[in-house]
């Protein structure tokens, strides 16, 4: 065995068993010196899981972890990152107000008698940067940076460590086109240098571009490993959710009305910080029309769904309803005239976690008729509405009476779907539909978005995801800085021209 062909981290045969799930059952993988692999797999497949069994997060129940061939067990991540792990989490773990320097050093700042040397850490952190061409400003406030280059920073941290496996979760998630091809540059010069990656997504095309090999998790166990030079998206879609999976919208021509049925004109937000986060907004919809809102991640794209819905408060501007000023309304009348909402946040703002699937689809109707007389609830009428719901949206459950928090994600955001759609809106405001599903959901929802497009439902689609965008949208609009900078057609455009708008470039 050549040192290139060196396994530097295997797993053999780890479960995971938390009270009535079995996350992982007998997981074999292996690592070897220099490669990248990815690890794919539906919400609730036991990723993140295992994930955290590496990084010294859980325990296992069973099984053995070794690392270059010697069996380790990790009671925290500090003893993981002592053994050279490192990762980098979706959501990172950065303190905003400091420096690349000082986020990268703390908790391991050099010195002594507590006297921290500050220039010598500058200076090993220029280095790493140097030598992995990371190209960052060790002086730099990190609440200054581009969310790709707070990555970076991330990325450093676990290199300061003398991280030589790094795992990266959903490193892909809120960067542009451009920012994810810088990406992998840094990811194959890691590669180049005898680093181990291992990459946890769920994006299809990613998976091959950028890894050696690729375990398919279904279930809690592998359901296939691949080269993935010799794999297809359909062949990895297939395996994830163990049946056939249609990965192209077929999204059919349909004529929008001429006259747009939602409008917003002149828009400004000023946020509880005083900071102005909408900038002379103006956009219009028309029924049987998608109009996708592309931008990075903080851009304003939570403040326009929050200011639309009447959840925040505008400092001037107009929106529009059939014609009518809705900007003074609360939200709950806004809703009554016929505008829908599925929020960012499902768990936060689009369910209540603690009650069943049968109360969260008549949540906002719930004292309508049929579903109340006078202040009682009329179960009856709930029981068969929820049932149909559950059919018709493919909501997996035990029962309508089953708490939405035991539900996948998927299946939670099917129960908000299942309640704003079914009420055949008019303006249709749709944030984050599938953030963090897999692809099964993902065609499921997709399907069900264009369903309201051919009801004639006009539709504001707001996605980090730029795929979405495209597959979806008759017209993208590019947020940046709360102004809408550049619009396209999606047929005459790229992901890289819209990626460029998205940064501020033109």
């Amino acid at each position: 065995m050549t040192e290139s062909d060196a396994i530097v981290l295997e797993t053999r045969n780890i479960s995971k068993r938390f009270p009535r799930v079995l996350a992982n059952n007998n997981i074999n993988i292996t690592l070897r010196k220099g490669e990248i692999i990815s690890l794919l797999g539906e919400n609730g497949a036991g990723k993140s899981t295992l994930m955290n069994v590496l990084y010294g997060l859980y325990r296992p129940t069973t099984g053995t972890i070794l690392l270059n061939g010697e069996e380790v067990e990790f009671s925290s991540p500090r003893d993981a990152i002592n053994r050279g792990m490192g990762m980098v989490h979706q959501h990172f773990m950065l303190v905003d107000p400091l420096t690349v320097t000082e986020n990268i050093i703390l908790g391991m700042e050099p010195g002594r008698r507590g006297v921290i040397d500050y220039k010598a850490a500058r200076k090993e952190v220029k280095d790493l940067s140097d030598r992995y061409r990371l190209e960052i400003d060790p002086d730099s406030l990190v609440e200054d940076l581009p969310v790709g280059l707070q990555q970076r920073v991330e990325i450093l941290k676990a290199l300061y460590r003398k991280a030589r496996i790094l795992i990266l979760d959903e490193p892909t998630a809120v960067l542009t086109p451009g920012e994810v091809e810088d990406l992998f540059k840094v990811i194959h010069r890691l590669r180049d240098s005898g680093v181990s990656v291992i990459i946890i997504t769920h994006k299809l095309e990613e998976v091959r571009a950028i890894s050696d090999r690729v375990y398919i998790l279904r279930r809690g166990e592998i359901a296939g490993e691949r080269r993935t030079s010799d794999c297809t998206k359909t062949d990895l879609a297939n395996l994830m959710v163990g049946r056939d999976v249609v990965l192209t919208v077929s999204k059919d021509k349909h004529e929008a009305a001429d006259k747009a049925s939602f409008e917003i004109k002149n828009l400004n937000v000023i946020n509880d910080r005083h900071v102005r986060v909408i900038n002379d907004l103006s956009l219009s919809v028309r029924p049987g029309e998608i109009v996708g809102i592309a931008g990075v991640d903080g851009n304003g794209q939570t403040e326009l769904a929050e200011a639309i819905m009447g959840q925040m408060v505008q400092e001037s501007g107009e929106i529009l309803f059939k014609g009518n000023p809705v900007q003074n309304l609360s939200t709950r009348a806004r809703r009554d005239l016929g505008i829908s909402y599925v929020p960012t946040d499902r768990q936060k703002a689009g369910l209540v976690l603690p009650f069943t699937i049968a109360e969260n689809v008549i949540l906002g109707s719930q004292d309508e008729a049929p579903f109340s007389k006078g202040l009682a609830l009329q179960r009856k009428p709930i029981a068969e509405y929820s049932r149909k719901l559950v059919k018709d949206y493919d909501v997996r459950c035990a029962s309508i009476d089953e708490e939405v928090s035991n539900l996948s994600g998927g299946n939670q955001q099917k129960v908000i779907l299942a309640r704003e759609f079914s009420r055949e809106p008019d303006f249709l405001l749709v944030s984050q539909p599938t953030r963090g599903l897999d692809v099964g959901a993902i065609e499921y929802i997709h399907s069900q978005i264009l369903k309201m497009r051919e009801k004639n439902s006009a539709i504001l689609l707001i996605s980090l995801e730029l795929e979405e965008i495209f597959s979806l949208a008759d017209r993208i609009l590019v947020l940046f800085e709360g102004k809408i900078v550049k619009e396209f057609d999606p047929s005459e455009t790229n992901d890289k021209e819209v990626g460029l708008y998205m940064t501020g470039g033109n």
